[in-house]
Formats: structure tokens, C-alpha cells, sequence
């Protein structure tokens, strides 16, 4: 097998290729390279590899500008300090990822989610698609706060100051810790694209919120939770069936 090692911590490199050796000792290690500028031109004058390992911060940005660059043929496995929420977009589709600091199990874990990957033949476009979605993800300016209309005044609303977005009767909402209720001239769907998903989670059609704005969370019928949150008599917030997992791990991450 062909491996191509993509991190720019030289440490790091030098480890995790000693512990590929250690579980595929047949391996070609073709070359250990530390930036996006020197990759795409790796990727230009050399036959692709079976496998890229590529880290995602590298010396001179994200690594996934590299799949704007270029087209890479190769399966991928991830190395990275970023936490798993933010790169649940690309994980069905991607071969792995590993955070940081890589150990030999996960690595274990994600040679045998190769060859699994090899067996099905699953189709690298959709592979790219994802990893281009968590790039925006990744590199996305979140709106810091919003400039609102009130009265004759123009208001600054901070988002960090924002307990939870809603929808009511086609109008959207934004509550915040004073307890002021504000419409904004977004839609719950456009705000999920401008706010940062680590601090909103959409539970469902009608409610955006915030884990500071959780007061309490109560087991509900069909496998759902029903909210309690600051300053709001609604006594049907309801996480949808389909969410509450994910719900979970975005409260315990």
C-alpha cells in the first residue's frame, strides 16, 4: 500500500508513520509533506497514492482548500484536533478521522474502515461533496451579532447575548438574557447558516436554542424530550424523535 502523509508538525508525522508501520509493515510511505501550497503540487506531478493521511490545520491553512485545487482520487483518513461535532458532516462518507493525539487502536479502527470502504466501492464524489460542506463549516465567519430595527433606532444584539431563536405565526424571533423578544428578518433556516451549530442546536421547526437557555429536559413520549427553558411558559418544546440523539451528543460534547 501507497501512503501519502499530509501534517505539517514534523513530530507528529515521524509518529504517526511509525505507528503505520507497526500495523501494515509492507507499507510505502511516498512522502511526509507540511502544507496546502506543497501538496497540490505534489498532487500534480505524482501518480495518486492508495491512501492520504492529512491532517486539517496545516502550516499555511485548511487542508481541505486542497480538494479545491486539485482532484484526489485517493481515499482519505483525517488527523485532527477538531472536535467531532464540527466534522460529522464528512464522517459517514470519509474513510476516518482520528483526533489528536492518533493512538494505534483508532488507527486499527480505521485501516479495517478502508478496506471496508475498498469492498464497497462507495463513490468518491460523494466523499468531496461532504468534505466540502464541512469546510464551510470549518471556515465560516458566525455572525458575532445582529443590527436590528427598533422603533427609529438601529440596535446591536449580541449573539452571545441570544437564549434561543423562534418562529411564530411566519415571523422570527430572537429571545435574549434581559428577556426581550426581537424580530429579526431571517428565517430559522437562514439563521442555522450564519449562527456557530456549536452554540445553537435547531430541535425542531419552530425553536433554534442555546445550552445556557436548557433549564430542564424531561423524558417525553416516543422517545422524544420536552424542554423547559429560561424565560418561556411554552410547555411544548419538543425535541423531535429524529434529533434527540444527536441533541444529546451536542449537549455533551
Amino acid at each position: 500500500m501507497r501512503i501519502l502523509i499530509i501534517e505539517d508538525e514534523p513530530q507528529a508525522a515521524q509518529r504517526l508513520e511509525t505507528l503505520i508501520r507497526g500495523i501494515e509493515p509492507d507499507v510505502d510511505i511516498l512522502d511526509k509533506i507540511d502544507s496546502v501550497k506543497r501538496s497540490v503540487q505534489w498532487f500534480g506531478n505524482h501518480p495518486h497514492p492508495d491512501l492520504v493521511f492529512m491532517d486539517i490545520q496545516l502550516a499555511d491553512g485548511i487542508s481541505f482548500a486542497i480538494f479545491e485545487q486539485c482532484e484526489i482520487k485517493a481515499p482519505v483518513i483525517f488527523t485532527t484536533a477538531y472536535d467531532e461535532y464540527a466534522l460529522k458532516a464528512f464522517k459517514v462518507n470519509s474513510v476516518d478521522y482520528i483526533l489528536k493525539p492518533v493512538d494505534k487502536e483508532e488507527l486499527e479502527q480505521a485501516f479495517k474502515k478502508l478496506r471496508n470502504f475498498v469492498k464497497s466501492n462507495i463513490n468518491t464524489n460523494a466523499l468531496l461533496e461532504n468534505i466540502n460542506h464541512a469546510m464551510s463549516l470549518l471556515t465560516r465567519k458566525h455572525k458575532a451579532r445582529f443590527v436590528v430595527k427598533i422603533g427609529e433606532h438601529l440596535k446591536m444584539i449580541e449573539t452571545n447575548q441570544i437564549l434561543y431563536f423562534y418562529s411564530q405565526n411566519k415571523t422570527t424571533f430572537c429571545h435574549t438574557q434581559d428577556s426581550r423578544n426581537i424580530i429579526l428578518d431571517f428565517t430559522l433556516e437562514q439563521l442555522e447558516e450564519m449562527v456557530d451549530p456549536l452554540l445553537f442546536y435547531r430541535i425542531n421547526r419552530k425553536y433554534m436554542v442555546s445550552a445556557k437557555a436548557v433549564k430542564d429536559i424531561i423524558s417525553y413520549t416516543n422517545s422524544r424530550l420536552r424542554l423547559v427553558l429560561q424565560n418561556n411558559t411554552d410547555t411544548d418544546i419538543i425535541v423531535a424523535r429524529e434529533r434527540v440523539q444527536e441533541f444529546k451528543e451536542w449537549l455533551d460534547r
